[in-house]
């Protein structure tokens, strides 16, 4: 982060040294300092002993219950950048460290102020980080408590596995703006998958998708994990326990089998069951030769803990 005096002199208003008259620009030195202070909107940090491999991914916007402004997305694009190129990574949770709040989706306070080539441009930018986020080789773990709305939503399903709390709420209401969810350009098609409404029909159908989306109505904890948008619900204030309890058991196998299984379903899921097979058998191909699966062998045999080294 730039200094606050590399920061006014940008400005062309530097601060006057010690012993000068009262600086006359005052008001940009506070605002100067108002910046400085604001804390960075995501925050990546990888977990220690005993829970090396998993990399925690916390959204810390608390000013605007982490809807999704262009700092935000930048800081979502980075720390993906990060962990994609850490082979040490081996699970992600996605967590909110901001009371009641998972994600409120898109900043519309800072939208209404951009043109119609701006809005197309950050929408498809959002829709290429979730998109990418969904790429990401490990597996993540969305850590949902309190409200998960529009695009909110949208990046918990752009995760594999959701666990929430009892009293999240979620919702698209996209319809409701005259808008839709996961809007995509022509171009875009060519590159990746769209956003809600691609991916929630693909885990809750067609049918029950086309009425959330129609109507843009709420829908709590009980209802999520009964249409299957989450994985557990848990007492409020526990999902991050339970998610870190996941976290823990898939850190404990094979990386690169992992990996590789996210691929085959993820690929698999998108071709017919015949093209499927040989994505599968593609797969299975890169865990064949590895010191790993010789390890899973011997620790079997053993009646030990094997000693995975992703190798």
């Amino acid at each position: 982060m730039r200094s606050l005096r590399g920061l006014l002199a940008v400005s062309g208003r530097l601060a006057p040294s010690s012993g000068s008259a009262a600086c006359p620009h005052s008001a940009l030195f506070v605002r100067a300092l108002q910046i400085l202070s604001q804390s960075e909107p995501v925050r990546l940090q990888k977990l220690s002993a005993p829970d090396t491999g998993i990399v925690e991914l916390r959204l810390e916007r608390p000013e605007a219950r982490n809807a999704i402004g262009k700092e935000m997305l930048k800081g979502l694009r980075s720390a993906m950048d990060t962990v994609e190129a850490d082979p040490t990574a081996n699970v992600l949770l996605l967590a909110s460290s901001v009371p009641k709040a998972f994600c409120a989706g898109a900043d519309l306070k800072e939208r209404r102020l951009m043109g119609l080539c701006e809005v197309r441009e950050f929408v498809n930018s959002l829709r290429a980080t979730f998109s990418s986020f969904e790429a990401l080789p490990i597996p993540t773990i969305a850590v949902i408590e309190g409200a998960a709305f529009g695009g909110g939503l949208e990046l918990a399903l752009s995760c594999d596995l959701r666990i929430c709390g009892e009293s999240a709420t979620f919702c698209l209401p996209e319809t409701g703006l005259a808008i839709i969810p996961g809007y995509v350009s022509r171009m875009a098609l060519y590159f990746c998958k769209a956003g809600g409404t691609q991916r929630l029909p693909r885990i809750v159908g067609r049918s029950r998708a086309k009425e959330l989306i129609f109507t843009g109505r709420r829908f709590d904890a009980t209802e999520a994990v009964t249409m299957g948008v989450v994985n557990y619900c848990v007492p409020g204030g526990e999902a991050y326990q339970k998610a870190l309890e996941l976290a823990r058991e898939i850190n404990g196998k094979g990386p690169l089998a992992i990996r590789m299984a996210k691929k085959a379903i993820n690929q698999g899921m998108e071709v017919d069951l015949s093209s499927a097979l040989t994505v599968e058998e593609e797969c299975y191909e890169q865990v064949l030769h590895t010191q790993d699966r010789l390890e899973g062998l011997a620790a079997f045999a053993e009646k030990r803990k094997p000693l995975y080294t992703g190798k």
